[in-house]
């Protein structure tokens, strides 16, 4: 049991990140993830918003019926977004005018209103808490290496700074391109994780007889 229990508080990070392997809030990554700042300012918002949501959540009755839950989580995610929103202006000016528009949506994406009861609130406190970190930082992640490699490819710049690129790629900053390089990256991602899971279910018999 003592060695389930780190796969599962990491889980989100690496074998079931929201983004590559669930598919869940791919809208903010396609459309917004091309530049660093819109990564970081989606990071902040994300991070903040899921992160208090379900944790203030948490604490609701169970006896509530579960279509009441619902709608009080995505009002608890309301709530919280209304600050979150209100800094990001200070902190993101730059970039809020387009990256704003989606925070709403990150305000009532999966992990808040579906994966806090199927997941999370079946998990004691400490360990649902630490289990939702490593799911916010796996959608960090790949929100902070699609911005990277998408401006680079598209504009030759690394959060604003040019770099010595001789061949862009200016399509892979367009919604259609982001498509494309997620869906490349979670290609990429689902191949690790199955050549992984193969090798840690390949039987070892052969090893155990010639070690005797």
């Amino acid at each position: 049991m003592k060695n389930n229990r780190p796969t599962s508080v990491l889980s989100g990070l690496l074998g079931d990140n929201t983004v590559l392997s669930a598919c869940m809030v791919i809208s903010p990554v396609i459309i917004c993830g091309d530049t660093v700042k819109n990564s970081i300012a989606l990071i902040y918002a994300f991070s903040l918003i899921t992160f208090f949501s379900v944790l203030i959540s948490s604490f609701v009755p169970k006896k509530i019926p579960y279509t009441v839950r619902v709608i009080t989580y995505a009002v608890i995610s309301s709530l919280v977004y209304i600050p979150v929103r209100m800094l990001a202006e200070g902190l993101f000016p730059s970039v809020i005018e387009r990256v704003g528009i989606y925070f709403p949506l990150i305000a009532v994406n999966s992990l808040i209103v579906h994966q806090t009861e199927v997941k999370f609130f079946r998990m004691k406190k400490m360990k649902m808490t630490a289990s939702l970190v490593f799911y916010i930082l796996g959608f960090d992640a790949v929100m902070l290496v699609t911005g990277f490699v998408r401006e680079l490819l598209a504009y030759g710049t690394i959060n604003n700074r040019m770099v010595d690129m001789e061949l862009l790629i200016s399509g892979i900053s367009s919604p259609f391109g982001g498509f494309i390089f997620l869906g490349i990256l979670c290609g990429i991602y689902r191949k690790i994780r199955s050549v992984t899971e193969k090798a840690k279910n390949e039987p070892r018999g052969e090893a155990d007889v010639s070690c005797q």
